[in-house]
């Protein structure tokens, strides 16, 4: 780092020393070392772009770790990174040993709270005032969080409790009118009001004098100046309904003016009670391309600077997102009953291509995966046919309502999960390492993992067809490559596939794993081990017949998934062979590791925790010998 004011800051101790006339150029060199970084890397661009004012006021007037600074999400989180002694650090972001693109507790005290999926910060900063208060301390606690995070139902639940609470806590609302992509909803309306109501803020002041001169004398007069007061107020003053939750609500504010900010901090340190500040940011602020296209450079791979032109690298085949949302909208055009339905990830899912095609029947309900769960239900009950494209790990949020909602009754939601197995660069948070666990367990469900972006297509084609609930789950990234059939057909429930026959082991392959399976089926082969490979792409129910006929012949079982071992695939050939009385059969199961797998690659991960072909072969083979 050359620049004079970033590199003297390692810590926000430095930061205070900074008069504030010398803090626009420090903004403007923190905005030119996130693009000389990401450019090479990749990672959150726009949404750091537009928070780089705001962050130096936080750490500027906040005492940060002893005042306790709550991120959301953490897309916003590399400046406070970089403000806490990790700016030399910043090339290593979301790479295999670096930092994290998100905040973790493990990585800095100044990180108070971990932070992957939005909506939680309100939450855990209450939680943190509260032990604060019962310790007797006097630190200040400071949430703060998106208006795309606010559409969380979890954020709402907490400003409810926060507000009869009274206590000393701050929530700064970072309002950009966007999430990845351009908010949705009702609440982003009441914002988008408050924002382009200007003469709102204009006249409160003259308003607020006019009422507060108002004859009160007499009690049937008071009571109307009173009603005539809240009346007026609840018209004219922006932010009512926090006021109404019991916040006192500051802004909206110039979230790129620095003095402002400041100024209202300084202010705002000193108040007790819940207070809410509206700030008002533009994601990807300071580079003309990010400002432009929001979504595009939220998360980017290694780009141009100059031109903002992207390094694509060019892969034979296209990704698996890609082909869902191809045969989503197949499917949809031949059944008007099709539905798609996203929290806040029609980017990410493809649902955007989908939207495009049939607006009317595409939801974006922001994000809340719990409503977005039983909204589908409620369509299945009425005899449509919806699918919630949801990340893997974010359908976790929503598991009470796939069971209470969706599998009781057995109705017919499509759950698309993208993002299966390991995510790669954006770490625990993300990966999808348990749905095969916790979406077997569930009664009426059917669980299906696709091993190349052809079968996708079928698949998803038989989950539509199936009259009860039924999730397809799908890695991050490139297809395998394979010729994509002209008609889409479904598959039987419940029947695999065997691929290679083999006499002394057979390798039980689902998903994304069976390619490496089938390499490692050669790689055997080359040390004189014949080795079956069955591509099971069945999780639930499972080919009970084909297992049968392999515990048989006594075949050794080694299963293999890239989802957790406990609970998952490998447990369920386990529980089958036990229930029907096939007793002595080897089995090796292969699979995430307990523990939760940090950042990188999703190759070098895939690698470390011996799921590459190479590392099936290596473990199949010792596992042999010592058999």
């Amino acid at each position: 780092m050359r620049d004079a004011h970033l590199s003297s800051i390692q810590s926000p101790k430095d930061l205070k020393q900074l008069p504030r006339q010398a803090l626009p150029n420090l903004a403007l060199e923190i905005r030119e070392y996130l693009l000389e970084v990401l450019s090479q890397t990749g990672g959150h661009l726009a949404s750091n772009l537009g928070a780089v004012e705001l962050s130096l006021a936080l750490h500027y007037v906040f005492d940060s770790p002893t005042d306790r600074i709550v991120w959301d999400v953490g897309h916003q989180g590399y400046v406070h990174k970089m403000l806490t002694g990790r700016a030399e650090r910043l090339p290593t972001i979301r790479q295999y040993g670096g930092l994290s693109g998100f905040l973790r507790r493990e990585e800095s005290p100044h990180d108070a709270f971990n932070a992957g999926h939005g909506g939680t910060s309100i939450s855990a900063a209450l939680g943190m005032t509260m032990a604060r208060d019962f310790a007797g301390d006097s630190h200040k606690v400071v949430a703060v969080i998106g208006d795309g995070s606010l559409t969380a139902g979890m954020a709402f639940e907490a400003l409810n409790h926060a507000g009869v609470t009274k206590r000393d806590f701050i929530v700064v609302l970072n309002d950009n009118s966007m999430g990845i992509s351009p908010n949705v909803g009702a609440l982003s309306a009441y914002l988008n009001r408050i924002i382009s109501g200007q003469f709102y803020n204009r006249m409160r002041r003259d308003v607020e004098a006019l009422l507060e001169n108002i004859p009160t004398i007499g009690t049937p007069m008071h009571k109307v100046a009173l009603r005539f007061k809240e009346a007026v107020k609840g018209f004219l003053v922006p932010g009512r309904i926090f006021e109404d939750l019991g916040f006192r609500y500051f802004g909206p504010i110039d979230g790129h003016h620095l003095d402002s900010l400041i100024d209202t901090f300084d202010n705002i340190k000193h108040l007790s009670g819940c207070n809410l500040v509206h700030v008002i940011t533009t994601k990807g602020k300071g580079y003309h391309p990010a400002e432009q296209k929001q979504v595009t450079y939220h998360g980017v791979s290694p780009f141009d600077v100059k031109t903002g032109a992207f390094h694509q690298k060019k892969s034979a085949a296209p990704s698996y997102t890609s082909v869902f949302v191809d045969a989503l909208i197949h499917l949809a055009e031949r059944d008007e009953r099709v539905v798609g339905i996203t929290a806040a990830m029609a980017e990410g899912t493809g649902l955007a291509k989908f939207a495009e095609r049939f607006p009317g029947r595409f939801f974006d309900v922001g994000m809340a995966e719990q409503h977005a769960v039983t909204f589908a239900a409620g369509l299945a009950a009425e005899g449509y046919k919806p699918v919630a494209a949801i990340y893997s790990t974010f359908l976790q949020r929503a598991y009470d309502q796939v069971i209470h909602d969706v599998c009781i009754m057995n109705l017919p939601v499509t759950f698309a999960l993208d993002r299966a197995g390991l995510a790669g660069e954006d770490g625990p948070t993300h990966h999808g390492a348990f749905d095969l666990t916790y979406l077997r367990a569930l009664p009426n469900m059917v669980v299906m993992a696709p091993k190349d972006e052809n079968e996708l297509r079928h698949l998803l084609k038989t989950a539509l067809d199936h009259p009860g609930p039924a999730a397809v789950r799908f890695p991050r990234g490139a297809g395998v490559g394979v010729a994509l059939d002209e008609e889409v057909r479904c598959i039987p429930i419940g029947e695999a596939e065997p691929l290679v026959d083999g006499s002394e082991v057979a390798l039980l392959a689902v998903g994304g794993i069976v390619s490496p399976a089938l390499e490692a089926a050669r790689l055997l082969a080359g040390h004189g081990i014949s080795a079956a490979v069955v591509n099971m792409r069945f999780i639930k129910p499972l080919d009970e017949k084909l297992l049968g006929r392999l515990a048989e012949r006594r075949l050794p079982l080694v299963t293999i998934e890239d989802n957790t071992r406990l609970g998952g695939f490998g447990s369920a050939v386990l529980e089958f062979l036990a229930d029907h009385g096939y007793a002595g059969i080897p089995v090796l199961r292969l699979g995430l590791p307990d523990a939760f797998i940090e950042h990188g690659a999703q190759n070098l991960l895939r690698s470390l925790c011996g799921l590459d072909s190479q590392g099936i072969a290596a473990s199949t083979r010792a596992w042999l010998r010592r058999s």
